[in-house]
């Protein structure tokens, strides 16, 4: 495993495009929810119905993206450029391949997310109470949920779009297929009129159910509580690395 890994680990650092997709996963979440808590304000008093956790974590949901693509990288381009069957000769045993791939990815997002995360809770700290809204004390415990469940976020949607990769073999497709899954169906809740159903979305979808871990306030009429949605999202995650490395293990590279 230990011989695995050290080769991922060499193919994605000498990969020129990780090299502005890790710093970029910072960037994109930390700026993103700096104009978020930038741009609200709340004169009246009251909290004015924002969340301020969720208003500093708001980052988390493009930031995600460039934790997919880093994810689809990782094998997508291998695939592409036909050097998995060369992978595979050194290291024969597939799953152990993915298994390094996913070592990598998980422990590369945990870092960069963490950086995001703590960065976006500095941005809110900073500009929130100016613009009228009540930031609970450092500490708080649903707040530190809220930034620790982001950067598991982060990770399990890197398993999740690795797992894809892995059954899909290509890369645009791949990557298509995740932010479909993440992004789309949310929308389509958005607009359907059957309310039931509606939740029902929420509550089985990816990214609202594992959001759903951002939430401080309001959390009575979440669709799924907090850790519940996060744990949905690990199932996702979970289902599209196990058949990812069903696939994996048994087709040509």
């Amino acid at each position: 495993m230990s011989r695995a890994l050290h080769a991922e680990w060499t193919k994605l650092r000498t990969e020129p495009a990780a090299r502005w997709l890790l710093p970029g996963i910072v960037l994109a979440t930390v700026l993103t929810s700096l104009l978020a808590v930038a741009a609200a304000s709340c004169r009246g008093g009251g909290g004015c119905g924002f969340d301020p956790a969720v208003l500093s974590l708001t980052g988390v949901q493009l930031g995600q993206a460039v934790v997919v693509l880093l994810a689809v990288l990782a094998i997508g381009g291998e695939q592409g450029a036909g050097l998995l069957r060369t992978t595979f000769t050194a290291v024969p045993r597939r799953l152990v391949v993915l298994a390094a791939k996913a070592v990598l990815i998980g422990g590369l997002t945990l870092a960069a997310g963490t950086v995001a995360v703590v960065g976006c809770v500095i941005a809110g700290r900073a500009v929130l109470p100016g613009n009228g809204i009540v930031v609970p004390p450092a500490g708080d415990g649903p707040s530190l949920r809220a930034a620790a469940g982001s950067v598991l976020y982060l990770v399990l949607v890197g398993l999740l779009a690795l797992g894809v990769t892995a059954a899909i073999r290509d890369s645009a497709v791949s990557a298509g297929a995740v932010f479909a899954l993440l992004y789309a169906v949310p929308l389509v809740a958005a607009v359907i009129g059957d309310v039931e159903l509606q939740r029902a979305l929420r509550r089985f979808a990816p990214m609202t159910a594992g959001l759903a871990v951002q939430a401080t306030t309001g959390r009575d009429e979440l669709p799924i509580s907090p850790w519940a949605g996060l744990g949905v999202l690990a199932a996702w995650s979970a289902a599209a690395l196990l058949l990812g490395g069903f696939l994996l293990h048994r087709r040509e590279a």
